[in-house]
């Protein structure tokens, strides 16, 4: 009975760390966060870099939105890395006013294709922009972004939001995304911390991005290994929460659960690479990098919603006392997900594709099993909305 009552508590504690963490920054992000300001300094020269892998379905929306950009034109590329896309794909890109890079690597990953690029355009530019292929960008992105290189920020990550909520499993990946912008981006920059970089909608210093790719090998979980590597060398990451960038959500149960597992297993991997780097970099004050490894450390909202509710209801049976702290815990991370959540997305749609929930979270806890070598091959999400 001791033994199962020191489990407990154990459990409880890693639990209630994970949901006073997403409560924290729930809170913080509904602080106002400030917007920079254009100086007047000169325009920056821009090279936007689209990967594209297997992208023919979305590519040309994409290319089309980065080029129709209000920003001197003579000062910025839009370049498509297009690997595996067909020749007719490559043809109808090659009509743009765009640089087109074909490439065919054995095994593709975005840091080779971003590496590629950045080798064959040269270093006569002052900013890289990292967009995905399904992503869509508003004409005034481009001088949004320049005004916060002006405010002399080296490393920002825009607001992306969803292009699409056609489906119950859009309509659910939609809101994880806006709950991630809330706690990890909106309420870290309200709090004079990092944002958390998401993989597209991303702008650097040129030369900043050029030296850390060198040594970036991800094959998945690009994002957490550059903005590892940006704060451990103590670059502050911003979040630009007005300036938008469209990006289609998973459609299907399927997708859903694969691009869970490809997090999964590269959230694990880079807690165990960065782990040991993190009580020498706390020693020397930098929380930027710790908060960092921390967020690697946390367990899946849908796991830890779900667990709760599994172990406070087992435990009523048994030992109401008990599973009070529990259900306590299970109504915190509620009230987090609530304060996260956008006003906009309180909708009819949102309620009717809450019913799916406990299906994905047997999807996400299968996927538990099935981490081994998933970070070691490029796992493609699918894209182009039905």
């Amino acid at each position: 009975m001791i033994a199962l009552t020191v489990i407990d508590y154990i459990f409880f504690t890693i639990f209630a760390a994970n949901v006073l963490y997403l409560l924290l920054f729930a809170v913080l992000s509904l602080l106002k966060v400030p917007t920079p300001k254009a100086s007047g300094k000169p325009w920056r020269r821009m090279a936007v870099l689209i990967p594209a892998y297997r992208e023919d379905g979305v590519i040309m929306e994409c290319a089309r939105s980065a080029i129709a950009q209000q920003y001197p034109r003579d000062l910025f590329d839009v370049v498509v890395i297009s690997d595996k896309m067909t020749d007719d794909t490559n043809r109808r890109l090659s009509r743009l006013p765009l640089r087109l890079i074909v490439v065919n690597f054995e095994k593709s990953t975005k840091a080779k294709a971003l590496n590629k690029a950045m080798a064959e355009i040269g270093d006569q530019y002052d900013v890289a922009i990292i967009l995905d292929a399904d992503n869509v960008i508003k004409p005034s992105f481009l001088t949004e972004i320049n005004a916060a290189f002006d405010a002399g920020y080296h490393a920002v990550q825009a607001h992306r939001t969803a292009k699409n909520m056609n489906t119950d499993i859009a309509t659910l990946d939609a809101l994880s995304e806006e709950i991630n912008n809330s706690i990890f981006r909106k309420g870290h920059a309200a709090a004079g911390l990092s944002a958390a970089l998401i993989g597209s909608g991303m702008a650097f210093t040129y030369r900043l991005l050029e030296d850390l790719l060198g040594g970036i090998n991800a094959v998945g979980g690009f994002d957490r290994e550059l903005e590892l590597s940006l704060t451990y060398h103590r670059i502050h990451i911003t979040y630009l929460q007005n300036t938008t960038v469209l990006d289609e959500k998973v459609q299907y149960s399927k997708n859903f659960s694969n691009q869970r597992r490809r997090w999964l297993s590269a959230q694990w991997h880079y807690f165990t690479t960065f782990a040991l780097d993190f009580f020498p970099q706390l020693f020397k004050g930098n929380i930027d990098f710790c908060d960092k490894v921390f967020q690697n450390m946390l367990i899946p909202r849908l796991i830890l919603i779900g667990m709760c509710l599994i172990v406070a209801t087992t435990i009523s049976f048994f030992n109401l006392a008990a599973a009070i702290k529990w259900w306590a815990i299970l109504a915190a991370t509620l009230l987090a997900m609530l304060l996260a959540t956008p006003r906009k997305l309180y909708t009819a749609r949102l309620a009717k594709a809450l019913v799916k929930l406990p299906w994905l979270f047997l999807l996400f806890t299968a996927n538990i099993f099935k981490l081994r070598n998933a970070n070691r091959s490029f796992i493609h999400t699918p894209h182009g909305i039905k």
